[in-house]
């Protein structure tokens, strides 16, 4: 069996235009800390690569997580001219929804969830066939999260798998 080696001792350096946003993440950053991100990449550099998806029939990078430090790149002329228009990645091998998992996972512990976004992703996960108990384990949320988010996307085939009675008075 080959030993496993964490995606961050292969940081490639990526031209930004071969960089692609993904239509999943939740994290919002306010302006105040967009800016201080803005200043503290000029000051310290990327300390940290982003992480992505390899799409070779595009050949493109998809972000799973790094969203503002590559919007940084792109709306900061100083960096981009410093950096030569190159982001650091490190590259992951994962299937759409253990993706999406991937992105909570690096953002739940940082910024602010955007709570329409958050019930998308729990669809879309539910959508591929993902248990509760797959999207509680992996993304990092209990039952009564999940419960809120799958009421809030208001589909009913969130709860197609799950039976019903009626409660008694």
């Amino acid at each position: 069996m080959e030993k496993y080696q964490s995606p961050v001792y292969k940081v490639l350096s990526v031209p930004i235009e071969k960089i692609v946003a993904n239509s999943y993440n939740p994290n919002i950053v306010a302006p105040p800390e967009m800016k201080l991100l803005e200043v503290s990449i000029w000051e310290d550099g990327y300390t940290m690569p982003c992480v992505c998806y390899y799409i070779p029939e595009q050949d493109i990078y998809e972000l799973v997580d790094g969203y503002h430090r590559y919007q940084v790149m792109k709306t900061s002329k100083r960096i981009y001219e410093r950096e030569e228009g190159k982001l650091p990645v490190v590259v992951i091998e994962k299937d759409l929804s253990n993706r999406m998992a991937s992105t909570i996972r690096h953002n739940r512990a940082r910024g602010t969830h955007n709570i329409e976004l958050m019930s998308n992703i729990v669809s879309e996960l539910v959508k591929a066939g993902m248990s509760d108990n797959w999207i509680q384990k992996n993304i990092g949320m209990d039952k009564d999260e999940l419960l809120r988010l799958k009421q809030i996307s208001g589909l009913a085939e969130l709860f197609a798998d799950k039976e019903f009675s009626l409660a008694k008075d």
